[in-house]
């Protein structure tokens, strides 16, 4: 009897265990950012380093302190491709996926879009974090979506590779 309560228990505690990880992955360290009007979404203009910031309606958006990748957002804007000229086009970007019930950012469907042509990604913010970018990509239908990612610098600083006198000195703790 003592052996099957003692397995009992420690199934039942170990789906405790994994409800609770899983919860915390998924939802626990997310949190809503407020929409900042002129800060949200901005893109570099072509040959400056001083982002711009562009018109946009219907911002949501997540992020979590755990990492400095976790962050989405979605927008819509009035900018035609002619408007969006102006401003660093980013190549081979690659959007990361948000959590499911993050609805209006889908990861698949962005890539395919930036794969087609529908959507064109641009560079918003260069080291947002050290070594890490906010990316931006506007749909031809005006839709927005903003994610962060890995540049050169935080790929080497990540992966424990030596950084080298390209990347900017890693801010101090």
């Amino acid at each position: 009897m003592t052996g099957k309560l003692l397995a009992i228990i420690l199934l039942v505690s170990a789906a405790l265990a994994g409800a609770g990880m899983y919860y915390l992955q998924v939802y626990g360290f997310y949190y809503e950012v407020a929409a900042q009007p002129g800060e949200d979404v901005v893109l570099l203009t072509n040959g400056t380093e001083t982002p711009q910031p562009i018109a946009y309606t219907s911002f949501q958006a997540i992020d979590a302190d755990s990492s400095p990748i976790r962050y989405r957002a979605c927008f819509e804007t009035d900018l035609t491709e002619e408007d969006l000229a102006a401003f660093q086009r980013v190549e081979n970007s690659e959007p990361l996926t948000a959590p499911g019930w993050f609805d209006c950012y889908d990861a698949i469907a962005i890539a395919d879009a930036l794969k087609s042509g529908r959507a064109q990604a641009f560079m918003g913010t260069k080291n947002i974090h050290y070594g890490v970018d906010r990316i931006v990509a506007v749909t031809s239908d005006g839709k927005g979506y903003v994610w962060h990612a890995l540049n050169n610098c935080g790929e080497k600083a990540y992966d424990g590779t030596v950084v080298g006198e390209d990347c900017p000195p890693r801010p101090e703790n």
